[in-house]
């Protein structure tokens, strides 16, 4: 299973448009980038790939880092950061089977795979298959685990992807507070590689309307505001998983420019054979 990490930044990416922070300014400075979330999985036994969220970044991601164009993919949730990429199917696939989970959401009254369907109905290409979580399902010959998290409002998932021969295990958190429920985090332990949302460190959380939640015994928070995991969060959930080895991604331009390129945070490019 060949990994890599396409898009490994937050909603604006690192550097972000019209930003001169020194962490913007060292990113160009390096030629190092952080584009919107997407992950590519490569089945070499098969030849199949699997493409991990569609970045509204596709076309310069894969253009960038070569890979195969997907067999098939997986979306996660509907913000605009995981989904809006998919327009990028238009002329270039003849047809790929994209996978969503079919709970219904409170928030729109739809699933994932529903709106999905909804919204990119005119790509003839696609088919959507509406997928039950926590239930595996074979995908380019890899065993694959959507698992409800916590990133409210809308429903959001994070996955498990396991190849059935050699056992090797990719999990991936989600956008997602430390909040994850427990039948979740069963499904997402002992990964060879865990992608966890570690969108910035703790300490800003102070900056945050909400401040932080999920504090550890010494009061520091593993959760930014409600939606996403802090750096701190993301390791301690590591460390529970009992992930072999843990790349943060989701990651914002606010870390401090001495931090913000160090282990274990994850620029894109990254490869990775499990």
């Amino acid at each position: 299973m060949r990994v890599t990490l396409l898009g490994t930044g937050d909603t604006t990416g690192t550097p972000t448009v019209g930003c001169d922070c020194d962490t913007c300014t060292a990113a160009r400075e390096r030629g190092v980038e952080r584009t919107r979330f997407s992950v590519h999985v490569e089945n070499e036994r098969t030849g199949e790939s699997l493409l991990i969220d569609f970045s509204p970044d596709f076309r310069y991601q894969f253009l960038r880092d070569e890979v195969p164009l997907p067999d098939a993919a997986v979306i996660t949730h509907i913000h605009f950061d995981h989904l809006d990429g998919l327009g990028n199917v238009f002329r270039v696939f003849d047809d790929l089977e994209v996978y969503a989970a079919d709970e219904t959401d409170p928030e729109t009254g739809k699933s994932v795979a529903e709106t999905v369907q909804d919204d990119y109905h005119y790509l003839d290409a696609v088919t959507v298959r509406p997928t039950a979580p926590l239930e595996p399902v074979r995908i380019c010959g890899l065993d694959v685990t959507l698992v409800p998290v916590d990133h409210p409002p809308l429903v959001c998932y994070g996955l498990a992807v396991e190849d059935p021969e050699t056992g090797a295990k990719l999990s991936l958190s989600g956008d997602t507070s430390y909040g994850l429920p427990e039948e979740s985090r069963a499904v997402l332990s002992d990964p060879d590689l865990l992608l966890a949302d570690g969108i910035v460190p703790a300490d800003l959380c102070e900056y945050h309307p909400l401040g932080g939640r999920h504090e550890d015994a010494d009061g520091v928070p593993r959760t930014f505001g409600t939606k996403h995991m802090t750096r701190e969060g993301a390791l301690a959930l590591a460390d529970e998983l009992n992930a072999a080895q843990t790349r943060l991604v989701h990651v914002a331009h606010y870390y401090s420019v001495d931090e913000a390129f160090e282990e274990p945070l994850a620029i894109d490019g990254e490869e990775y054979v499990l």
